[in-house]
C-alpha cells in the first residue's frame, strides 16, 4: 500500500498538494463538517433589522437609503395600532425622495396594473355614491312635492297614477 505524500507549491509554499493512494480516495470521508449557521434574514435573532439582507434589493443603500431606513425602522419598531400608522410622515418623506429618481424607483408593471385597478374601483365607487346621492335627493324632492304642493284630491290622483 502506497503512502500519502504532501508537497508545497506556489509562492512561499502557500499551496498544499496532497497525493493519496487510490484505496484511501475510494473510502467514504470521515470528515464531519459543523452545522451551517442559519443565514440571517431581514430580522436578526436579536430583533434588529439586517440592512444587508438581499431581500431589501439595495433600498437601504440607494440614493433614498436614509429615508428608507427611517421609514422601515419606524414601521418595524412601531407599537401603534394598526402597526406603522404613526410612520406616515416618514413614508411620505421617502416617497418624495423616490419621486426624484424615477429611473431607479419607477413603478413596475404590477404596481401600475394594481394602481389602475384601484383607481377604476374608486371611480366606480364614486359613480355609485353619486348615483345614490342623486337618487336620494330626487326621492326627497318628490316626497316634499307630494306632501306640500298637492291638495288632498291631487294626492289621490298622484297615488293612483292619474296625472293631469
Amino acid at each position: 500500500m502506497a503512502t500519502r505524500s504532501v508537497m508545497s507549491s506556489g509562492p512561499a509554499g502557500k499551496d498544499l498538494v496532497i497525493v493519496a493512494p487510490r484505496e484511501e480516495l475510494v473510502a467514504p470521508s470521515r470528515v464531519t463538517l459543523p452545522e451551517p449557521e442559519p443565514a440571517p434574514g431581514l430580522i436578526r435573532p436579536d430583533g434588529s433589522i439586517n440592512w444587508g439582507c438581499p431581500c431589501l434589493g439595495g433600498m437601504a443603500t440607494g440614493p433614498c437609503g436614509v429615508q428608507f431606513r427611517d421609514a422601515f425602522s419606524c414601521f418595524h419598531y412601531s407599537e401603534a395600532d394598526p402597526k406603522g400608522s404613526d410612520c406616515y410622515e416618514k413614508f411620505s418623506v421617502m416617497q418624495e425622495c423616490m419621486s426624484h429618481y424615477p429611473d431607479l424607483y419607477g413603478k413596475d408593471d404590477d404596481n401600475d396594473e394594481l394602481a389602475a385597478a384601484l383607481d377604476a374601483g374608486n371611480d366606480a365607487k364614486t359613480n355609485v355614491n353619486e348615483t345614490i346621492s342623486a337618487g336620494t335627493e330626487q326621492i326627497s324632492a318628490d316626497k316634499q312635492a307630494l306632501t306640500t304642493d298637492t291638495a288632498p284630491e291631487d294626492s289621490t290622483r298622484v297615488a293612483s297614477g292619474d296625472h293631469k
